[in-house]
């Protein structure tokens, strides 16, 4: 351990090849690593060939993918927005939702503020009104407003949106919050079109939307995964998992690149597999490449309902997931659920001083690991914390990201799978 920390020069390519990683993952070439021109696809095969070159072993036999079958929205196409004959930009104006359905022509719209719809009457007399039009909802929210009359507004729009009962033809939501995208695994009844631009809302008359969408019923994507053996004759494995998915395409031309959200965390688990590669651990390691994180965890249910190795086996997991940043430390998701293993990672990180901070955080289903922490396998899902708030938008760029703790980042890690 103490020539590993006494030779920064094992450590200096890392961040190079990380950030080479990242600028890969994130260019227009992989399309946003959605389902859109095969963007998973182009990434599963680029993972693939980065284990291949490391000298991994392939994970399923002679393959590094393992299959499976998701169903997901797409909008490859069209896209196009125009409010009183004026076009918007797209994910900087506004956002289509992902579950749109196919859309084509101009429709005039009625408009309401959010506290028009408190009541169930209200929202009745709404819709009477609006007819086969699209409803904009002014979703400012007034001071007086209480918790719990907002949860029921809340409802009410979620009703518009979504319920089939409802024969209005779209809804448009006005909002000065940040516009940020989320992926789709089904088709909605009806366009959402969420609108951000410095407006006066009460002289929107009417809307044009050319909007291509399809929906992908069985759509194969791929977990990409590769081993390295251990020294020992121990059949314990330790697990590293990074999703390589993101949100693709919101029409033809906008993809999102997804450089933090989670281009970060598959070179954080491809420089721990180049180093082990070299240095061999003595437990068996495997890293995991899953698809399908942004559709709800698919690929980690896909991969823990039909494991490739024994997940009673697994002497401990670690999920990395915005690898990015750390100005501010690291947050481990189930740091309190195993606390010896995180006061021995704090330990390490003081008696080597790397990260600024770890923080600890209860269980929590928000990454690929919640689905092996509920088979028994003891894991952690650790995140990097300050720096640029950019996810889910446009603005999560390469170009941007400062990856301030990376080679720290990755010696913890290190120093921690070392010591278990």
């Amino acid at each position: 351990m103490f020539i590993l920390l006494s030779h920064p020069g094992i450590f200096s390519q890392d961040i190079d090849y990380a950030r080479e990683i990242i600028r890969k993952l994130a260019s227009p070439e992989f399309q946003g690593r959605g389902y859109v021109e095969n963007g998973d696809r182009v990434s599963a095969d680029f993972i693939a060939r980065e284990f291949k070159t490391l000298g991994l072993l392939p994970g399923n036999r002679k393959s590094y993918f393992q299959p499976f079958n998701i169903s997901v929205n797409t909008l490859p196409g069209r896209l196009m927005v125009k409010i009183n004959n004026m076009e918007l930009r797209p994910a900087r104006e506004y956002l289509v939702e992902s579950s749109c359905p196919f859309v084509e022509g101009r429709f005039p719209v009625t408009r309401a503020a959010r506290g028009e719809i408190s009541s169930e009457a209200a929202l009745v007399s709404l819709i009477n009104k609006a007819g086969d039009s699209f409803i904009l909802i002014d979703n400012t929210r007034k001071e007086d407003e209480s918790p719990e009359q907002g949860r029921k507004i809340d409802e009410y729009i979620r009703f518009l949106k979504y319920s089939a009962q409802v024969k209005v033809r779209g809804i448009i939501i006005y909002t000065r919050e940040k516009l940020t995208w989320e992926s789709s695994t089904f088709q909605n009844v009806r366009p959402v079109i969420i609108l951000n631009k410095e407006m006066d809302v009460s002289g929107i008359q009417s809307i044009d939307l050319a909007i291509d969408a399809s929906i992908l019923p069985n759509y194969e994507t791929r977990n990409v995964v590769g081993l390295i053996k251990g020294t020992s004759d121990s059949d314990s494995t330790l697990v590293v998992l990074a999703h390589y998915d993101h949100l693709g395409k919101m029409g033809k031309d906008t993809y999102f690149p997804g450089a933090n959200d989670n281009a970060s965390g598959v070179a954080l688990m491809l420089n721990l597999a180049r180093h082990y590669a070299v240095n061999r651990p003595k437990y068996t390691m495997v890293f995991i490449a899953l698809s399908g994180e942004e559709l709800g965890i698919l690929g980690a249910k896909a991969f823990t309902e039909d494991p490739l190795i024994d997940l009673s086996n697994i002497k401990f997991l670690v999920n990395f997931d915005l690898a990015g940043t750390g100005d501010e430390g690291i947050k481990v998701v189930n740091g309190s659920v195993y606390k010896e293993k995180f006061d021995m990672l704090v330990q390490i990180n003081q008696q080597h001083k790397l990260l600024p901070k770890i923080d600890i955080r209860g269980a929590a289903c928000n990454s690929d690991h919640c689905l092996f922490y509920q088979k028994g396998v003891p894991c952690f899902y650790m995140y990097t914390l300050g720096g640029i708030q950019a996810y889910h938008d446009l603005d999560d760029r390469f170009e941007t990201l400062p990856l301030t703790e990376f080679t720290d980042y990755c010696k913890l890690m290190v120093l921690f799978f070392d010591a278990l």
